[in-house]
């Protein structure tokens, strides 16, 4: 199969055509996906449109090697957990479309990467191997080409001075930070920012009471005087990134797509505007498994954004038993 498709479609037309044809090929050639579809009755033959397709409960990258037959992976990556806690592994046969897969996101949302000053504030991921958002961020940091891109730590007041300058410059940067880290900053500084994005990526990793997004957009807006805050949607498990510019609200790449099921019944799909599990298509993910069930709970709107609301336990399999395969 000729990769490059996977990045060049345009329309929903060639997104569907080409969907199909993944799912054939990993029912061929992924034996955890195709063992999971046999035992809910679906095979090759007898999905015809993509809303047949089952999406594999992303509990599986705990416990199997979400993997194409012949494939080697060329790297490993790893969610975040703690002690004793089973990790989901996501082995990467081609690195190379994972790398074109979040440039060219990147790239359809914010323009060239070459623009930017990009800064990282990921301590949580910085501390751990195996991260994939670490990876991707490392290599735009690279891409970008600016003597100032790069990641901080405990050096925030570096981080600071850095913002300023660059604010004041009236070049183009971007600061990605993790939740807690960001709240952090903006407890005890205040910035008045015009050309910065501050995008946060989620989480956080139990160093901080949870908030809901609206909340902690708030404080970040206000601490940083700005009118959005960006936020950046991917995990472990997938290929690809969704982003959002304001309000919580994501978008994704011509070759992601957002879906969402019911929360009584994980093989039934939810319409417009209602609250249910968020199902994701990600092409990029071709020798591995494009379809997945997150335990994430969202609401997808008729021109394909989505939000995502909050988390629910065991949504992946509840309602069915095949955990066991």
């Amino acid at each position: 199969m000729d990769i490059n498709r996977i990045f060049e479609i345009n329309t929903s037309s060639q997104f569907n055509k080409l969907t199909l044809e993944i799912f054939s090929f990993q029912y061929d050639n992924n034996p955890v996906y195709q063992k999971f579809c046999s035992y809910l009755g679906k095979t090759k033959f007898n999905v015809n449109a993509v809303e047949d397709i089952p999406y594999l409960p992303i509990e599986f990258f705990k416990s199997k090697k979400v993997l194409a037959k012949n494939q080697k992976p060329q790297i490993v990556f790893e969610s975040s957990g703690t002690t004793g806690q089973l990790v989901s592994k996501h082995y990467v046969a081609r690195l190379p479309i994972y790398e074109k897969s979040y440039l060219k996101t990147f790239e359809h949302f914010y323009g060239n990467i070459e623009d930017y000053c990009v800064l990282a504030l990921l301590p949580s991921y910085m501390e751990r191997e195996g991260s994939s958002l670490i990876y991707m961020v490392k290599d735009l940091i690279k891409k970008s080409g600016n003597p100032k891109s790069g990641f901080y730590l405990d050096n925030k007041v570096e981080l600071l001075e850095t913002l300023e300058i660059l604010d004041q410059s009236a070049g183009k940067a971007i600061l990605i930070g993790v939740s807690y880290a960001l709240l952090d900053i903006s407890e005890h500084h205040s910035l008045n920012l015009k050309n910065t994005i501050i995008m946060e990526t989620g989480g956080m990793k139990g160093r901080r009471t949870e908030l809901v997004r609206d909340e902690l957009h708030s404080i970040l807006k206000n601490s940083f005087g700005l009118d959005a805050v960006h936020s950046e949607y991917g995990m472990t498990e997938l290929l690809s990134q969704a982003y959002s510019k304001a309000d919580g609200i994501f978008k994704c790449p011509p070759w992601m797509s957002v879906a969402i099921r019911q929360t009584e019944d994980p093989l039934t799909s939810e319409s417009f505007g209602k609250v249910g599990g968020i199902n994701i298509i990600d092409l990029a993910n071709i020798y591995s498994c494009s379809f997945i069930a997150t335990q994430d709970l969202g609401r997808v709107y008729i021109d394909g954004s989505f939000e995502v609301l909050g988390r629910f336990d065991h949504s992946d399999v509840r309602g069915c038993n095949l955990m066991v395969l």
